[in-house]
C-alpha cells in the first residue's frame, strides 16, 4: 500500500527530532467502536523504536516495532505518543 503524503512527512520529521524540539502531534484515539482525533503539543524528551508483543500467536521471528515520542507538555506532564500511519507530526 502506498504511503500518504502525511505519513511520509511524519516519518521524515520523526527521524530528525532531537530533545528540546517543540512538536504538535495529531493522532487518533480508538476505544471500542469509537474513534476520534486529538492533538498533543510539547517538547521532545526522547524518541525511541521499541519492539513489542501486541500480536499474539505469531511466529517467534516476526518483529513488531513501534516508534514513540516521549513529550513534556507545557504543564510539566510527561506523555508518550506512538506514531502510526494515521499520525500527523508537525514542528510547533
Amino acid at each position: 500500500m502506498p504511503q500518504t503524503t502525511f505519513e511520509l512527512a511524519t516519518r521524515r520529521l520523526f527521524t530528525e527530532l532531537k530533545p528540546g524540539d517543540r512538536v504538535r502531534v495529531v493522532h487518533e484515539v480508538k476505544v471500542g467502536l469509537k474513534t476520534w482525533k486529538t492533538e498533543t503539543r510539547g517538547t521532545v524528551v526522547s524518541t525511541d523504536r521499541r519492539r513489542h508483543g501486541l500480536h499474539n500467536r505469531r511466529n517467534v521471528d516476526d518483529k513488531v516495532w513501534s516508534d514513540l515520542i516521549l513529550l513534556k507538555r507545557d504543564d510539566g506532564e510527561l506523555t508518550t505518543v506512538t506514531i502510526d500511519e494515521w499520525t500527523e507530526l508537525y514542528r510547533a
